[in-house]
């Protein structure tokens, strides 16, 4: 089970790191004590001490780096462990031991600096309730959630945590579900209301029908995919990772031939040039370099997740952070998601009798103008009749037969292919107060005119506002027609829209959007308009705490309905990439600058770890971290 194998990780991680703080207290007790005596005049005692000292400290580090080199893997580990052996042959030993000690503590800093970046995870494992209070036979009994089955019943009183996900069978109170959503604002759980793992009950009672296995909830999923997206790779960090495979030889190599080449043909002091290459071999090991992507990426992502929105690995944020337009789909995501019947205007028949027909041949349809007409058919006590040769034609309508008769509902394109006549007055004064029109026909003659409206979302005004003022480009994808879709822009001041299409037509826009403009950010409810998010560079799946398929598929994840997030997200990922050219950029300028003082001997073996290595690292942590403070 994904929990428990991280929650085993974190425990092998507190072993080790209590193993670290033994060593390192040893090697330091050893090398203050090779200190004294050496100020002493102890030399011999005092290099066996130090030599002791590299020992405890070192043993881990040169046994890694020998193995990796057995594998053809030269690494960092092997560079110290060889500037350290070189130092105590030239006579150096204070150095030797100083370079180990100080970089098992850089070491350190590095694995604190990863243990900080993925704390989002190990909030979600102590979220996790490993046992249920579960209904058997009349009484309640504490169950190990992995022994508990689908159709169950546990309870949750004030204070509890949910351990599964379910729906509330009995009772009422207010659910705090932050560790999902990243909303602090309690939400009412009332019987018929979903409840999901991780949420904490605050002041009802309640009773909750089991729907999922613990391993298929809501919160091992995210700590699933939240895993996988901290050792996804990005673009950066591969080309680093690459780079880093032939740098490190190199660096062997060119500080071999620093050590020998002056003193061979140049006649220089041997000691000297030895120990310039030995500083050199340590100011050119690639830690921060190597961690000043991958650091960043991780923090931001488990910060984003703490923030309800799930990135699925360091690639998107690159992505997201080189895009320049955002494209929406405009039904429940711009908008409600859930429009109403507005207008019903006929030719003569009564309202109730065109509502009658189109909402009989809605009823084999789940679409939210379908849902509409069916809902106001019900509001207005009508009922429907049965189909009979029922067919659907995507993105236009549907027909069948109604009492012998051939009747159809469908958009204008749908009415204008089957060449059934209308008035086209009513339904472009209707399109250009914002609302979509369906036709009704009845053997191949008008019956009516039905428009709904879909109001748009409270956050999405502000959210696109908040977008263009970061410099991108809003287009709007809708399979409405054309002056319905230019009210909607307009009010919401979108850049540029698309109607008339049908689902493979939004893939074919994005498609040549990428084209024009580079890496294309998608935005929608990631189930009616999945081949378009899939066909971007970037999806972004919006409300996914419900749907598994959504939160499986997209590539960004906003566990809630809330637009909000997306101007959020863009900063982060702005930000982060910002972050990490800062990182980088102080990596090489540090030790380019510490490799010319090496040359000149102006630079110390020590001051190259303490500086050039663990101060450059140091820094390069402090900073990636400073990404969780995003709001």
């Amino acid at each position: 089970m994904c929990w428990r194998i991280l929650f085993e990780t974190l425990v092998h991680r507190e072993e080790h790191t209590r193993s670290w703080l033994i060593e390192l207290i040893g090697a330091s007790v050893l090398f203050s004590i090779g200190l004294a005596s050496s100020y002493l005049g102890l030399n011999l005692a005092s290099k066996t001490i130090f030599l002791t000292s590299a020992g405890v400290s070192g043993f881990r580090i040169a046994v890694s780096g020998l193995k990796n080199a057995l594998r053809k893997n030269i690494n960092i580990n092997l560079l110290v462990t060889v500037a350290s052996t070189g130092a105590f042959i030239i006579g150096e030993a204070v150095e030797g031991a100083a370079v180990l000690l100080l970089f098992n503590v850089a070491e350190r800093l590095e694995d604190y600096a990863a243990d900080r970046a993925r704390s989002a995870i190990e909030a979600l494992i102590e979220l996790k309730p490993e046992v249920a209070t579960i209904r058997r036979n009349g009484s309640e009994v504490k169950i190990p959630v992995e022994d508990v089955m689908p159709g169950e019943i546990y309870v949750l009183k004030p204070g509890d945590r949910a351990p599964l996900d379910g729906v509330v069978v009995e009772g009422a109170s207010s659910v705090d579900q932050a560790p999902i959503t990243g909303e602090s604002i309690p939400v009412t759980k009332l019987i018929g209301d979903e409840v999901y793992s991780g949420s904490f009950n605050i002041d009802g009672f309640l009773a909750v029908r089991i729907t999922k296995m613990a391993e298929e909830s809501m919160i091992s999923r995210i700590l699933k995919l939240v895993e996988e997206a901290e050792h996804s790779r990005s673009a950066t960090e591969t080309f680093i990772e690459r780079f880093s495979k032939f740098y490190t030889p190199a660096v062997l190599v060119l500080s071999f031939f620093l050590a020998l080449v002056p003193s061979i043909f140049f006649m220089q002091p041997p000691n000297v040039w030895v120990y310039r290459s030995l500083v050199l071999l340590v100011i050119a090991c690639p830690c921060a370099l190597a961690i000043s992507t991958p650091i960043a990426m991780v923090s931001a992502i488990t910060s984003a997740g703490r923030n309800g929105v799930l990135v699925k690995g360091g690639a998107y944020i690159e992505k997201i952070n080189l895009s320049k337009v955002f494209v929406f789909d405009k039904t429940g995501t711009l908008t409600q998601g859930e429009p109403e019947v507005t207008d019903v205007v006929t030719s003569g028949l009564p309202e109730s009798e065109v509502l009658r027909i189109a909402a009989s041949l809605e009823s084999k349809i789940d679409h939210p103008i379908s849902r509409a007409i069916r809902e106001e058919a019900r509001i207005r006590g009508i009922n429907t009749s049965e189909i009979r040769d029922f067919k659907a034609y995507a993105g236009k309508g549907v027909e069948g037969c109604i009492e012998d008769k051939i009747c159809c509902i469908g958009n204008i394109r749908f009415f204008e292919e089957s060449g059934i006549p209308f008035t086209k007055n009513i339904v472009e004064k209707l399109e250009s107060e914002g609302k979509t029109v369906v036709l009704v026909s009845g053997e191949n003659c008008l019956l009516g005119v039905i428009a709904v409206m879909d109001k748009p979302r409270a956050m999405s005004k502000e959210t696109i506002s908040k977008l263009k003022e970061r410099g991108i480009r809003i287009v709007m994808l809708t399979g409405d027609n054309e002056k319905t879709a230019q009210a909607i822009a307009e009010k919401l001041g979108i850049d540029e829209f698309k109607a008339n299409l049908l689902p493979e037509e939004k893939v074919e826009v994005v498609k040549r959007l990428r084209e024009t403009y580079g890496p294309i950010v998608m935005v929608g409810d990631g189930v009616n308009d999945a081949p378009a998010l899939a066909s971007a560079d970037v999806g972004v799946a919006m409300g996914v705490i419900g749907s598994s398929v959504a939160l499986e598929t997209a590539d960004v994840a906003l566990m809630e309905d809330n637009l909000g997030r997306l101007p959020y997200l863009v900063k982060m990922s702005r930000t982060t990439m910002q972050r990490i050219k800062e990182n980088i950029s102080v990596s090489i300028l540090v030790k380019v600058l510490f490799a010319i003082l090496t040359f000149f001997g102006l630079a110390r073996l020590w001051e190259a770890v303490a500086i050039g290595d663990m101060g450059v690292s140091l820094a390069v942590i402090l900073n990636s971290i400073r990404l969780s403070k995003i709001k």
